[in-house]
């Protein structure tokens, strides 16, 4: 295929889904995975809830305590030396998953573990011309990276409590952030701009030793969503354009499977990784609620983290896909907390120094690291 068309007509695409290679279980996974992530002895986690942290929320009009009662779901990028990690935290302003004000913190390290946290949100709905999206629910499930030329992106949720919209923010610090809207809300007549959309995982490739955005065919490109894995395409980074099928739907790259552990929902998390073999998309399945439908080996709810091969030449192209997660909850502080099924819910990814950290939620209770050696191409 053409390369230069490959996101007009879409439908061939769709050709390559059947053939998929896989790997055997956690301890024998295929070439192209990225492997052999453990958890550091006596760490994790590494990021917990403080009820001293305190801000002035804008919103609220108020004094709050904004990490008081969880703190989950991180990414994950490095800056002058440093990992820092930005991490959604729950004030206690409600009962039940979805139902508190989320904003995203800011945490430092120099070892992957040890953590120096700020006193106070980076990002949080704020008295802005985002209030119709970030009120009340706030700042969710942040996913960053880093241009060449040092600008941070972020991909975000926005949740109203109506709709979750994925949406855009940009920094060069990482503490000042600039909020531009709904990441897809100037696509097609701004057709999309209403519809639920989440968890976004921009395109990276590895230069100078750390990950970067890259481009394909001089556009960013990410994967991205819940229900399935979709795609959009950006010019700027700001506006993002889905890409449709031959229907005119949002193209499906890769649907939930009955009977593995992504049977209810494969929702997409740390940027993806251009490598030798092609693109590693590292994305979080959730075991369906249906014990008729679910992985027997997993309990029912359960989120473990998956990986799958896209073809470098062609990002829509599915290669390959792991039968069984390569992480899973074992620890319990994985199996305790707000999500009591157990979840191991990834969302940042750094090549620092010679090793991989992937920073993961926790029950949507806390944050930990898993760490695993990096075997250059």
């Amino acid at each position: 295929m053409n390369r230069r068309n490959f996101f007009v007509f879409p439908l061939i695409i769709t050709l390559a889904l059947s053939s998929c290679g896989t790997g055997e279980d956690t301890g024998n996974l295929p070439g192209w995975a990225i492997s052999g992530f453990a958890r550091p002895e006596n760490a994790n986690p590494v990021i917990r809830p403080d009820t001293s942290s305190v801000f002035y929320c804008p919103m609220n009009g108020k004094t709050v305590r904004w990490e008081e009662s969880d703190t989950f779901n991180p990414a994950a990028v490095v800056k002058d030396g440093e990992i820092v990690v930005l991490y959604r935290a729950e004030d206690n302003s409600g009962q039940g998953i979805g139902s508190r004000t989320s904003r995203i913190g800011y945490a430092a390290t120099t070892d992957g573990i040890h953590m120096e946290k700020r006193g106070e949100p980076v990002l949080y709905p704020a008295d802005d011309d985002m209030k119709d999206y970030d009120w009340p629910g706030g700042c969710e499930d942040p996913r960053v990276a880093m241009t060449p030329d040092g600008m941070y992106l972020m991909l975000y949720t926005s949740w109203n409590r109506q709709i979750p919209r994925l949406c855009v923010a940009t920094s060069y610090n990482l503490t000042e952030w600039e909020k531009h809207g709904p990441a897809f809300g100037n696509a097609y007549g701004g057709r999309f701009v209403d519809m639920a959309s989440k968890s976004a995982s921009i395109l990276t490739e590895i230069k100078d030793g750390k990950l970067q955005i890259a481009k394909f065919d001089g556009k960013y490109f990410m994967y991205w969503g819940e229900q399935g894995v979709y795609a959009a395409v950006s010019e700027d980074l700001i506006n993002w354009t889905p890409v449709l099928d031959e229907k005119g739907d949002l193209m499906t790259l890769m649907a939930p499977r009955e009977g593995y552990f992504d049977s209810m929902l494969t929702e997409c998390g740390p940027p993806a990784v251009i490598t030798g073999d092609g693109i590693v998309l590292m994305y979080n399945g959730k075991n369906n609620d249906d014990v008729l439908k679910a992985d027997s080996t997993l309990p029912l709810g359960t989120y473990s983290a998956g990986q799958a091969l896209f073809d470098k030449d062609n990002p829509l192209k599915l290669k390959a896909r792991l039968d069984k997660p390569f992480f899973k909850p074992e620890a319990a502080y994985e199996k305790s907390g707000q999500y009591v099924q157990g979840t191991v819910f990834i969302e940042g990814l750094v090549l620092y120094g010679s090793k991989w950290y992937l920073y993961y939620g926790c029950a949507d209770s806390m944050v930990s690291v898993a760490v695993a050696d990096y075997v250059s191409d």
